[in-house]
């Protein structure tokens, strides 16, 4: 049965009877069939509900059998009691999408999720919470937990989605990657994975349920194994089979970082080995990443966008070569899906770090050629044929003689994306902008808030996540007599390394560019000390400090308890060495600004007061500004992006939906990239094939069609650091052309989606040099013109497919037989 009739009887099944999910040591058993699992991450508040019909038809065209995602509990549950599951936090909406697309769906509930999520998924009120302690035997935590739990459970009961009811979900998990971090909670943490085992068993959902990361599980728990390679990986129990519930397909990014980039030839070795090495269910994290949108990323320092290099890229468009060459190779293991599952298993070595491995029934044969050098090719021969296997790549013999599939050998087009104009309007000069000024002066200038107590107070405890803006106000008196009066004195400020802007007697004594603290991730341990000399005057002085978080820490142990915001002390320092400490003085807070708290990007609220924007003249590289303009929506129906270069930092809506934070003045760190070539061959980390350094970490920003209206829509900015405005222009991205380089042999397609082909802009057989967009021919092509044949074969056409043959493009020079092939899309918007 192929994998379309599978699908298909999967659909049926769906919608009528229950469906009997268990397992053996070697597969998935849904019903008694003996399966594989292909599955791919795609978490539904990382995009709108109007795009999830799109992604996971696109996951279904790429072979996927089911759609995994987390369930986030601070985005449910952002006040104890109250939930939200509406717009793109409608849950069941988004499986049953999935459900309706006849697909599979796994659901990792935790509610501990990582994800780079912001504080994991955990709402910051359970940190708040008198008594508790996350992630250990707590009463008062295992009390929430299981409240959200049992709720996501029922609710996902009372629509019966649960396989066994009849539904498409066929494994749930409670926890996450507990294993990695277990150790110190010492028997307090033993006993916590115990009860979490027995709480989710006894909710009865008549699937299996999963713990990532966690070797040998209280029963009935599976393990399973995360990482960018989980061939290796045994379960401890024998009769569990071996899941892969994290394949990592690139890496996050965090501001000051370089853009991620794992090949598509690395990535498809990871899966095929995996199998061939008896793997069961492998799910690629993420296969689509999409946008941590208002103020969800975590880490901290994680960006706006969750790209993660992934098949579908941020915007829901394929990533070519990446999720074709994937769709592939999905297409030949389901082909060997029942020999995978029910075959015998034997190893055959051929020659150093080249092994065969087969898999055999009564009936068929189907055999896996790995070649783990990671410089070496081999040439071998296998049952009596010569193969070419190249180094750190698999190939594929579903019969055990003909390769159908090499990891490395990627027929897959290429599709390089551009960034048009919005044609709607003369941007950025059509923009007309209105502004207002952030109002800091009740804080900065009068040190009024809400709260006052004579200590510093974690940003987490007290903002509890409202905003990213925690004001800390105190004042000193200062006597005729104090040598403070006449001294040298210094400012000094321990901040945990997010932002810090501070103000001196109502005067700002911080810029980003020399005085604001900012950190990276990863380097999150860290106080970092903010110092600046002051001028004190007789009588009282006011200390302003305007604490800025982005995103709260995500992952470890005790993650939670790592502070956010301002930590003692907080000293006035004379003269380097008398220290005064302000640390118990009466500190006064104020949760958020001013202009966020009055909803200056609601367009309602900012309509009702349009009379305090200005719009003459507009301030540049002015801290604390909000800024304000109306658009056109960009013609068509491709993704849209703002272009926010100029900006310094701040927070982004459009229509009063959030874009999230945007910081386009923090610049990828130059060291980060090397000169040497990517190369696929050997191991990937998140430091391996990266780019973009020396560039804005993150220039454009997604604005869903979701979000806009066929009528004049308003942006508006709030620029925290200072910028300029005038260059912000919305674009849509799209394909803008595509290329094809691979062997003799090969049926290719060249695809521009919706739009046809408008021009062939190189064509050679035979051993052509260089990368898609830069192509050129060698000595050694055929003297047949190929650019003319495909001209004939493909122009004006939305696709074409060929055959790679001598008998259509001729006979080169060389033993090695490749054609490259760069298309051009065309442009209906001009």
């Amino acid at each position: 049965m192929n994998i379309f009739n599978l699908l298909f009887t999967a659909f049926i099944l769906f919608h009528s009877n229950a469906l009997n999910v268990t397992h053996d040591s070697r597969s998935i058993i849904i019903d008694g069939n003996h399966r594989i699992i292909l599955s791919g991450s795609i978490h539904y508040p990382r995009s709108t509900a109007e795009m999830w019909p799109d992604l996971i038809r696109k996951a279904k065209e790429g072979g996927l059998d089911a759609v995994e995602t987390y369930v986030f509990w601070n985005a449910h549950e952002p006040t104890r009691r109250q939930y939200d599951f509406s717009g793109n936090l409608d849950l069941i909406r988004f499986l049953k999408t999935i459900q309706d697309q006849g697909l599979y769906a796994i659901l990792r509930i935790g509610p501990y999720t990582c994800a780079e999520w912001n504080y994991g998924g955990f709402p910051v009120w359970l940190h708040n919470m008198p008594g508790v302690s996350l992630r250990t035997k707590n009463d008062v935590f295992m009390n929430e937990m299981k409240n959200f739990t049992t709720l996501i459970v029922d609710m996902v009961k009372k629509e019966k989605l649960f396989a066994s009811q009849g539904g498409n979900i066929i494994l749930a998990q409670v926890e996450n990657e507990y294993g990695n971090v277990m150790e110190p909670y010492g028997d307090e943490g033993k006993s916590y994975i115990n009860w979490c085992a027995q709480m989710a068993d006894s909710l009865d959902i008549g699937v299996p349920w999963i713990m990532c990361q966690q070797a040998a599980p209280p029963k009935p728990m599976l393990e399973t194994c995360n990482g960018w390679y989980c061939d290796e990986y045994k379960p401890k129990d024998p009769n569990t089979p071996k899941l892969w519930t994290e394949n990592w397909t690139g890496w996050f990014k965090s501001w000051g970082g370089a853009d991620p980039f794992r090949t598509a030839e690395d990535l498809a070795y990871s899966v095929a080995r995996f199998f061939q090495k008896g793997g069961t269910l492998q799910n690629y994290y993420m296969y689509h990443g999409g946008t941590n949108f208002g103020r969800t990323s975590g880490g901290p320092y994680i960006t706006t966008t969750y790209d993660y290099n992934a098949p579908l890229d941020e915007y829901g468009n394929l990533n070519q070569p990446k999720w074709g060459h994937l769709k592939q190779l999905h297409d030949v293991l389901h082909s060997i899906e029942y020999i995978l599952t029910n075959g015998d298993v034997k190893n055959e070595k051929l020659s150093n770090l080249v092994m065969a491995t087969i898999y055999e029934t009564k009936e068929k044969s189907s055999c896996f050629l790995s070649n783990t050098n990671t410089k070496i090719d081999a040439n071998v021969n296998f049952g009596g044929i010569n193969y070419f296997v190249p180094a750190w790549s698999i190939s594929i013999l579903p019969d055990c003689r003909e390769e159908a599939y090499n990891t490395a050998k990627v027929s897959a087009q290429t599709s390089l994306m551009i960034k048009k104009l919005n044609k709607a309007e003369d941007e950025p000069s059509s923009l007309k902008w209105m502004w207002r000024p952030e109002l800091i002066e009740s804080t900065s200038v009068q040190g009024r808030g809400d709260v006052s107590v004579n200590k510093i107070v974690d940003q987490k405890d007290m903002a509890n996540d409202a905003s990213d803006y925690l004001w800390y106000m105190t004042s000193i008196n200062v006597a005729k007599d104090d040598p403070m009066l006449n001294g040298t004195v210094t400012l000094r400020v321990n901040d945990t390394g997010h932002v810090l802007h501070a103000f001196f007697n109502g005067e700002y004594i911080g810029n980003y560019e020399l005085c604001s603290q900012w950190s990276k991730y990863g380097n999150n341990n860290v106080t970092y000390v903010f110092e600046r000399n002051v001028n004190l005057s007789l009588g009282k002085n006011l200390i302003s400090l305007l604490s800025v978080t982005v995103g709260f820490k995500n992952y470890g142990p005790m993650f939670d308890l790592v502070g956010a915001g301002i930590t003692s002390p907080i000293e006035l320092v004379l003269n380097k060495n008398v220290v005064k400490d302000l640390s118990s003085n009466k500190w006064t807070y104020k949760v958020g600004l001013n202009g966020i708290s009055n909803k200056f990007f609601d367009t309602d609220c900012a309509s009702k007061s349009s009379s305090k924007w200005v719009s003459d003249p507009i301030p540049v590289d002015k801290n604390f500004t909000w800024y304000k303009t109306t658009f056109k929506a960009p013609l068509g129906n491709k993704p849209v992006v703002v272009d926010l270069l100029g900006l310094g930092k701040g927070m982004a809506w459009v229509n009063g939906h959030s874009l999230g934070r945007y910081w386009p003045s923090y610049i990828a760190d130059k060291q980060l990239c090397k000169t040497e070539t990517c190369d696929y061959r050997g191991r990937y980390s998140d430091s391996k094939c990266v780019s973009k350094c020396g560039e804005p970490t993150q220039r454009w920003y997604h604005v869903p069609r979701s979000f806009l209206k066929d009528s004049e829509n308003t942006l508006v900015l709030f620029e925290e650091f200072g910028g300029n405005p005038s260059g912000v222009q919305f674009q849509t991205v799209e394909i803008g052309s595509v290329c094809i380089n691979t062997h003799e042999g090969k049926e290719v397609e060249l695809s521009c989606q919706d739009r046809p082909i408008s021009k062939i802009k190189f064509a050679s057989f035979g051993s052509p040099q260089g990368v898609c967009g830069s192509f050129d021919k060698s000595e050694f092509d055929s003297e047949v013109d190929a650019l003319s044949i495909l001209e004939k074969e493909c122009l004006g056409k939305e696709s074409c497919s060929f055959k790679i043959t001598e008998e259509k493009f001729g006979r080169p020079s060389c033993e090695v037989k490749k054609l490259a092939v760069e298309v051009v899309c065309e442009d209906f918007t001009l």
